[in-house]
């Protein structure tokens, strides 16, 4: 039986630099989370950006994220939370 070779994928970034991101709205529907990355410098903000992605995908990017928070607590030790805002952002968690 010959084996299969796995296709790479060939990925173009259009994107110049990035964008900082310091505060994060998450809503849900039964099918999609959407990620709202915001940068708060009071008084005023601005979104930075928008993902949208399924229940499956999400805890895959959240293990991603666990995996390499630990990777880099290992090299650099540990981090603390940042505190939460001392203001409303004018939304809410429920």
């Amino acid at each position: 039986m010959e084996e299969k070779n796995p296709q790479q994928i060939q990925i173009r970034d259009n994107l110049a630099g990035g964008e900082y991101a310091n505060a994060m709205q998450v809503s849900h529907s039964k099918e999609e989370f959407l990620l709202t990355f915001l940068n708060i410098a009071p008084p005023t903000g601005r979104v930075c950006g928008k993902i949208i992605t399924n229940p499956g995908h999400l805890k895959r990017m959240i293990a991603a994220l666990q995996d390499n928070l630990k990777m880099y607590e290992k090299n650099f030790g540990n981090v603390e939370p940042a505190a939460s805002p001392k203001q409303d952002f004018g939304f809410k968690s429920e």
